[in-house]
């Protein structure tokens, strides 16, 4: 009689995207037909017939997702005047900052895209990645309620929130370097921390790799504050002639140091 019992290897190529997404999002549907509607492009629905989009839910989720953050940059800054809890409001929900937490959480192995879309990168498309996560958000919204949307929000944006509200921006040089990363290498990119000084003047460096090469090292009072400062440098190496040209033969651009304490 063959042996039923499979391989860790061959277990790990089966799991499906749609488990891995719920993994991450920390939500589990009670309703698979939400979660199959969330993660439903328009590009698919146009060539399966009649069928809905996730438009709708997009709709919706990008109204809980600023009533969320609203509520909560209301609370966590009551000395901030409006307009600033605006730019913080507006940085946090922005088309980037929500395709970088999709790409964190793999959201774009699980969307449902017609063939047309696949082809041509969709699923590391900003635009498409933002609007599934906010469809996302509505689908958890209508499976769990308030509560569970407003822990996936937080939970997912928790790093860009402490970012903004410390004075940084969330969704500026790293995930303006993730994009390059990814459109340029297909990888991500990988930092590398060091600190040094007392306790009470600790300082923190990092220096961010890509293609098997340093692009930039940058430094800062947190952790954060020294992936910023590297990312930009990066961006930078990364937006020069020589490196639009073939970023991954750029052999001999060097490699900068700095420091960003903002």
């Amino acid at each position: 009689m063959p042996s039923t019992t499979s391989s860790p290897e061959s277990e790990h190529r089966h799991v499906d995207p749609r488990d891995e997404l719920c993994a991450h999002l920390g939500h589990r549907f009670e309703s698979a037909e939400l979660l199959d509607l969330a993660l439903r492009h328009r590009s698919w629905c146009a060539e399966n017939g009649a069928v809905e989009s996730n438009e709708r839910l997009e709709f919706l989720g990008d109204a809980i997702l600023g009533l969320v953050i609203t509520d909560h940059l209301f609370h966590a800054a009551p000395d901030t005047s409006e307009g600033v809890l605006a730019r913080h409001r507006s940085e946090l929900v922005s088309a980037t900052a929500l395709a970088s937490v999709a790409r964190s959480i793999e959201l774009g192995g699980a969307l449902a895209l017609g063939k047309g879309e696949e082809a041509t990168g969709g699923r590391d498309k900003t635009s498409i990645l933002a609007d599934g996560m906010e469809a996302v958000i509505g689908g958890v919204y209508l499976d769990g309620g308030i509560e569970a949307a407003s822990r996936l929000v937080l939970g997912l944006l928790e790093d860009r929130i402490n970012e903004v509200l410390d004075g940084g921006l969330a969704s500026d040089h790293k995930s303006r370097l993730q994009e390059l990363a990814a459109h340029r290498f297909g990888e991500l990119p990988r930092y590398s921390l060091s600190e040094e000084g007392p306790e009470h003047e600790k300082r923190f460096w990092a220096t961010v790799e890509l293609g098997g090469r340093t692009w930039g090292e940058g430094g800062g009072r947190t952790k954060k504050q020294a992936e910023q400062a590297a990312a930009r440098r990066a961006v930078g190496e990364l937006s020069a002639p020589a490196a639009a040209l073939g970023a991954s033969e750029t052999n001999d651009a060097g490699t900068n140091g700095g420091e960003e304490d903002a």
